[in-house]
């Protein structure tokens, strides 16, 4: 399940086999959003075939620069009212040049993939997901962020720290395969969230996709929620080049894929 949705448009004018065809491609994709939960029980998934449950993180070298973050128990942001924030939540896409603390971004990191507690390499996690299965790995870019090089990092969600990928500005090559919204690259930092689907499939099969779909947006929506607390903007992105974005992550876009990326900054 990939980000590689195009617009498709019923010819009158094509023969009628090509017609038909472009009529089915539209209906597989509208059957992906209905649900087949009522089939579950017959699915024979690699968890009924006994094969090992996958990794809730993907493996990552120890030796590699790993950074501390302050603990979520230690945060004391967001103190205004959950109404409010949810009133106030909107897509913004104009950001001051004030940098994000190295402590906003602890925050917001935590309230997005935090892990609460760990029972029998299941994770329970500060964010709903199907079956608890949380298929998502966590990136950022770093473009504005206090006593932070710029770079690419991954946030390893089981010890809440930030592990450096690769140091340089990428604010161009974002852009890029952003396809040119320039919003970005004027970010403190962009969120990316990479999809391990075998995590969600080894228990649910074909089902999985729509679950998967599903909890993106509960990730982003929790995002959104946590910058307005904090006086940040935010704005998801589902529109960008899949081959791009996979080779600036480092992800082999097959069993990992970039599947959503959202953009942070103050608010002017």
């Amino acid at each position: 399940m990939k980000s590689r949705f195009k617009k498709i448009i019923i010819h009158s004018d094509l023969p009628l086999a090509d017609r038909n065809a472009e009529r089915e491609v539209l209906g597989m994709s509208k059957d992906l959003l209905k649900s087949q939960w009522g089939k579950v029980n017959d699915l024979l998934t690699d968890q009924k075939l006994g094969k090992p449950q996958p990794s809730f993180e993907e493996p990552f070298d120890n030796n590699m620069v790993i950074l501390e973050l302050e603990k979520p128990e230690n945060l004391k942001f967001g103190n205004i009212s959950f109404r409010e924030v949810v009133e106030k939540r909107s897509s913004k896409r104009k950001y001051s040049k004030d940098p994000l603390s190295i402590d906003e971004l602890s925050y917001l990191l935590w309230l997005t993939q935090g892990i609460r507690k760990i029972t029998n390499g299941i994770t329970f996690r500060t964010v709903p997901s199907a079956g608890a299965r949380h298929p998502f790995e966590t990136y950022i870019f770093i473009f504005n962020v206090l006593n932070l090089n710029v770079g690419l990092y991954r946030y390893i969600a089981s010890q809440h720290k930030l592990l450096l990928i690769d140091e340089g500005d990428f604010r161009e090559l974002l852009n890029d395969a952003c396809l040119g919204q320039n919003f970005v690259a004027q970010s403190a930092a962009v969120f990316v969230w990479s999809c391990v689907s075998y995590r969600t499939t080894w228990r649910y099969a074909d089902l999985s996709y729509k679950a998967i779909l599903l909890d993106a947006g509960h990730v982003c929506q929790n995002l959104y929620l946590a910058c307005e607390s904090i006086n940040c903007g935010c704005c998801a992105i589902a529109a960008y080049d899949q081959e791009k974005l996979d080779k600036l992550l480092h992800v082999d876009g097959e069993k990992q894929f970039a599947i959503y990326l959202a953009a942070v900054g103050k608010i002017p």
